[in-house]
């Protein structure tokens, strides 16, 4: 600190006494409270003591040499000043620091103030920047470019932002309080740093035709390829791009190089990397052979210096003026250009052939799929690539890939999956840190072979903690724990299911359903009798599985109640109502109007037909009109709950505001259905179900609870109503398909599958058949008045999704966990037609005249004819959970992806528009009009962070947005100016579309 001339020093609060003791023979100090993250100030006074200036290396000649702390200037020569940086000499240095080690051994450099002031100077000329410009200070207070930073701002008057670690390791939440927050101009990062972001999020932030970002530098480690940084560039975008080198033991950057616009916009393929440009103010470049001679073309290692550019590494206290550092890095010069080949570490020579490692990460690094990655030389024998994917099923794809475009001798020994790559705390990758997870992955997977059936139970204990991130410390994981209540999602069960059949050795038929629905125990009971088929019973673990087929009576498999005692004779043909019936995805079924209608002689043309538009999926516009308001049977029950829910806007077209909502006891992941009778509106009923076993009917316009019937399982099933008008059916967790009377919720009949039933059930209005499907692989019509299943057709996958029927060819679509979509004859059950789309099949299908679309675990959304052909396919960046929705016109696709945004593609699969949301996006949009009377098209869309968002149709912009206190997966739906929806905070919800400051 002496040698540094240090004035001022922060130090923490815990650590006060330990500074005070270690320094209180040498110093004298006052102290300063400083109100910020527990640190104090202290001033230094330093005493008359002999110290030792050399380091404790062990060299001679520095032994018995002790000089005065009070050292001036009329010690040193003046002729040896001049020839000399010393480090003695008072005010000679700026700071002190240590390098990372990354690129090389650690460094201790002592930077004098000449070496590092060019760099600030030259850098504001270049970036032109102003007392208007924002900066971001990326870089940790122990790498040198936050130098750089911090003066670049205080000597131009423009503002440094400074942001908390945490919230640096927050991509999204940096990008908002960077470029929508503060409107950062200027960034100067490393390329892994921007990577962290994500391609998506550059592309659609960072670097798109709106930010804020005026000039970005990148540097520390090998600039992106050209084909990346294109990839990374929005349309329109206008960002100056800078490739900044150097090294510290120069202090920070030492060439500059601005990337033309014409390189940016062009669509040829550059075969060279970025040239590293031109020496910045003050700094020498070389580039010298083998033999130390400086060469003008060919290839050999970067040397820099300069007069004043000097630092003092280590032990050294006088340096001469012009030294030149070897940096370690390789370059090409061709045609007075230098590019960046590689470290001198990064050469490795394999199978007889010299390689540049750095070669396999950018050819990596251009393949789509790839967010990122990196390659290590493993113990100098084995070439890793680790590589960031939201596909975690790439593997074989990315080696036949990188087998196209390298050499033999290039193509890496494995390939590793991580979720981030672990960086630095100067934004560089950590390469020992990739090297100890390589080791962890090898220890695993010889650890993780099973020495038999013994060793399954504990095997399996590990990949669920793991996979969940769940404490060290927990010794055990309760056996009905499910997956889901634990904090796993679709993403990390296939992750699950991946490393189990490492385990295992074998693919396991079904796991991914059983991983999904039940609990540790039945996954690993299940897993145990695929692996070890003719273990004995008893060895297995005793658990209260669900109840499957065998272990229900007879009355329940020949689908008869089991509550006949409490089931009256009825006719579906003496009652028979007239409705309309709203559910997810703006689905509208219209259901006996006509009939009546017409016999009182006003058939409107708002209730066609008795038939379901599945085919032509309507969007009434007479439900969101004046005409059908209603009024509040029973004002008094709206409860005041807006402070559960809080509006995000501040300057909003339209308001949202909870009229009411409805305890359901726990999670309410089912979408309403809302039933609308033709006769009295006002009776207006919505239905759901919860993780409560719960069945609600719930008054549409006061949320009173009309019934509430407990079933035998959690719900996440949506309702359906029967052809009639007179019965809700929906599925459970426990197998069964309930049939429950609309008016009281009493249960009508219950039908057995023999697995979980998530499928949302849809009605056939020519015949009244209700077609489901289950867990248990199995499409099913059933017959709910005459009470008999009419077929049960196998579909060669678990069934999670809601069939889809269309009129015009008849045919009833089911998708699967499998991959397939199938078409089936709705009357028979018989396969028409199928497709295997090659990843599970959460997406609900959706028909429209002409086609049938689907969205995809892989991100894409595809659409078929109804004759199995397919016609094309859009990509997203994140799986598809979303299921479509469409316009009346029929014109437009609206649907939402993990990758956090809300999709518009034409009929074509032309994207129209998309608009990124805070969170990913499972529910299934709603396309309306505005409740004002206008013929203006709203869509309703949920991110599963709870954010509920109205935007325009035509063109994405955003209307309102407004947050509940709770995760939501349920799907909205609406009716006149109110929208219904489900939340995991336990409450389904009523909120008023109020008109804002557009009125």
């Amino acid at each position: 600190m002496k040698k540094c001339n240090l004035k001022y020093i922060l130090v923490e609060k815990k650590q006060i006494n330990k500074f005070k003791s270690f320094h209180e023979t040498l110093l004298n100090h006052d102290t300063f409270t400083v109100e910020h993250n527990d640190l104090v100030l202290f001033r230094l006074h330093w005493k008359n003591t002999e110290v030792n200036l050399m380091l404790n290396d062990g060299k001679e000649k520095y032994e018995k040499e002790k000089i005065k702390i009070s050292i001036s200037s009329e010690h040193v020569s003046e002729e040896k000043a001049e020839e000399h940086m010393d480090l003695r000499l008072k005010h000679c240095l700026a700071y002190v620091l240590h390098t990372s080690g990354t690129t090389g051994i650690p460094k201790i450099v002592r930077v004098p103030h000449e070496c590092i002031v060019p760099n600030i100077q030259h850098f504001r000329v270049l970036f032109d920047i102003t007392q208007e410009d924002v900066l971001f200070l990326a870089s940790p207070l122990t790498f040198d470019p936050s130098v750089v930073e911090i003066f670049l701002a205080l000597s131009s008057g423009a503002s440094l932002l400074i942001v908390p670690t945490s919230v640096k390791l927050l991509p999204s939440k940096l990008a908002g309080i960077l470029f929508s927050h503060h409107r950062v101009t200027v960034l100067q990062a490393t390329p892994t740093l921007l990577r962290r972001f994500g391609s998506q999020l550059i592309k659609s932030t960072v670097l798109s035709a709106t930010t804020s970002l005026r000039v970005l530098a990148l540097g520390g480690e090998a600039f992106p390829s050209l084909t990346v940084l294109r990839s990374w560039r929005g349309e329109g975008n206008k960002t100056q791009i800078f490739n900044v080198y150097g090294i510290t033991e120069v202090s920070s950057w030492a060439t500059i190089y601005r990337i033309p616009e014409k390189t940016l916009n062009s669509t040829l393929r550059c075969e060279l990397p970025v040239q590293l440009g031109f020496p910045l103010l003050g700094t020498v470049v070389e580039v010298r052979d083998t033999n130390g001679f400086t060469i003008q073309e060919g290839s050999g290692q970067v040397f820099l210096g300069g007069r004043n550019r000097v630092c003092f590494l280590d032990d050294e206290v006088t340096v001469p003026l012009g030294t030149m550092r070897a940096t370690g890095d390789f370059v090409t010069v061709k045609d007075g250009e230098i590019f960046f080949l590689g470290r001198k570490d990064s050469q490795i020579k394999r199978h007889g052939k010299r390689l540049n490692i750095e070669l396999v990460q950018q050819v990596a690094e251009e393949l789509q799929q790839v967010e990122s990655c990196a390659v290590t030389w493993y113990n100098q024998e084995k070439l890793i690539l680790f590589m960031v994917s939201k596909d975690t099923s790439v593997k074989e794809y990315i080696f036949k890939e990188l087998q196209k475009y390298l050499p033999s001798h290039a193509v890496p020994d494995e390939l590793v999956l991580i979720d981030s790559l672990p960086f630095t705390s100067h934004g560089k990758i950590d390469v020992s840190e990739l090297n100890k997870i390589y080791l962890n992955y090898i220890n695993l997977k010889s650890e993780n072979k099973l020495s038999g059936k013994e060793d399954l139970w504990e095997k399996l204990q590990y990949l669920w903690k793991s996979t969940l991130n769940l404490p060290e410390d927990l010794l055990r994981v309760p056996d009905e724990s499910l997956f889901l209540n634990s904090g796993g999602d679709s993403l990390k069960s296939i992750r699950l299911l991946s490393e189990i059949e490492k385990l295992v050795g074998t693919s396991v038929p079904g796991l991914l359903e059983i991983i999904l629905s039940s609990s540790i125990l039945e996954i690993y009971n299940h897993i145990l009798q695929t692996v070890f088929p003719d273990e004995d019973a008893t060895f297995r673990k005793s658990c209260a599985t669900k109840r499957k087929l065998s272990d229900i009576n007879q009355a329940e498999a020949s689908g008869t109640s089991l509550h006949q005692k409490a089931i009256m004779t009825f006719s579906c043909h003496n009652e028979i109502n007239a409705f309309v019936v709203l559910s997810r995805g703006s689905q509208i079924l219209s259901l006996n109007t006509t009939r009546f209608l017409t016999k009182l002689g006003h058939c409107s043309s708002a209730c066609p037909s008795d038939s379901i538009s599945q085919t032509n999926i309507q969007n009434l516009k007479g439900l969101n009109s004046p005409v059908l308001i209603g009024k509040s049977k029973d004002p008094s029950c709206v409860a005041k709950v807006s402070e559960e829910g809080k509006p995000v806007m501040g300057t909003q077209k339209i308001e949202l505001h909870v009229r009411w909502r409805s305890d359901t006891g726990k999670c309410v992941d089912a979408s309403p259905l809302v039933v609308i009778p033709t006769f009295d509106k006002s009776s207006t009923t919505v239905y759901i179900g919860s993780h409560s076993h719960r069945m609600k009917a719930v008054d549409f316009y006061s949320g009173k609870v009309k019934w509430e019937q407990i079933l035998g399982d959690r719900i996440e099933s949506s309702a359906c109503v029967s052809k009639c008008g007179n019965f809700i059916v929906v599925g459970c967790y426990n197998g069964l398909v309930y049939v429950l009377k609309s008016n009281s919720g009493e249960k009508y009949w219950m039908f057995t599958t023999e697995d979980a039933v998530k499928s949302s059930a849809t009605v056939d209005p020519t015949t009244g058949l209700i077609y489901l499907g289950s867990h248990d692989q199995h499409a099913y019509a059933l017959d709910i008045y005459r009470k008999k299943r009419v077929w049960k057709s196998k579909c060669g996958g678990t069934v999670f999704s809601s069939p889809c029927l269309n009129l015009i060819p008849h045919h009833l679509y089911f998708a699967t966990l499998g991959g397939l979509l199938l078409a089936v004859n709705p009357a028979t059950g018989n396969v028409i037609w199928k497709h295997s789309c090659g990843k599970p099949l959460f997406s609900s299908p959706r028909c429209c005249s002409q086609y049938i679309c689907i969205g995809c675990v892989d991100g894409n959304l595809l659409c078929f004819t109804h004759f199995g052909e397919q016609v094309w396919q859009f990509s997203t960046s994140g799986p598809i959970f979303s299921s479509p929705c469409t316009s009346p016109s029929e014109q437009k696709i609206f649907f939402g992806s993990h990758d956090c945004f809300i999709y518009c593609c034409n009929m074509k699969g032309h994207l129209q528009w998309k608009f990124e949301t805070t969170s990913r996006v499972y529910a299934t949009p709603f396309v309306f009009h505005k409740y004002n009377g206008s013929n203006e098209m709203l869509l309703a869309a949920a991110s599963t962070d709870g954010k509920l968002w109205i935007l325009e149709s035509q063109s994405g912009q955003l209307q309102s947005v407004y947050e509940l206190p709770g995760e939501v997966f349920s799907s909205p739906v609406v009716l006149e100016s109110m929208l219904i929806i489900g939340c995991r905070d336990n409450y389904v919800y009523c909120l008023d579309l109020l008109g804002g400051n557009q009125k």
